[in-house]
């Protein structure tokens, strides 16, 4: 139970630091950047004005959308990655 317990807690720990980690991926260039944190929340999107163009939404919407699914799949990375450590050496019985 103390193993787990331990677990337990570093699993907690794992998951607060995820929410202030960030990764940031870019669409168009670089004309859309997003952070995302490691929580899977999204913390910010930058449009570049020059990308901004009336006759052409469906291309922004295609790269904002194109960025965020990249922000979000690192952040899954970095986050599997953190709590496979923090769950690493536990033997539980029956897993």
């Amino acid at each position: 139970m103390k193993q787990a317990a331990r677990m337990q807690q570093q699993i907690e720990q794992t998951q607060a630091a995820l929410g202030s980690r960030t990764v940031e991926a870019s669409a168009g260039g670089g004309a859309v950047k997003v952070t995302a944190r490691c929580d899977g929340s999204v913390a910010s999107i930058k449009i570049d004005p020059q990308a901004v163009n009336p006759a052409d939404a469906q291309l922004l919407e295609d790269m904002i959308l194109s960025a965020v699914n990249q922000a979000l799949d690192e952040a899954k990375k970095v986050s599997s990655a953190e709590m496979g450590k923090a769950t690493q050496g536990f033997k539980l019985p029956g897993m």
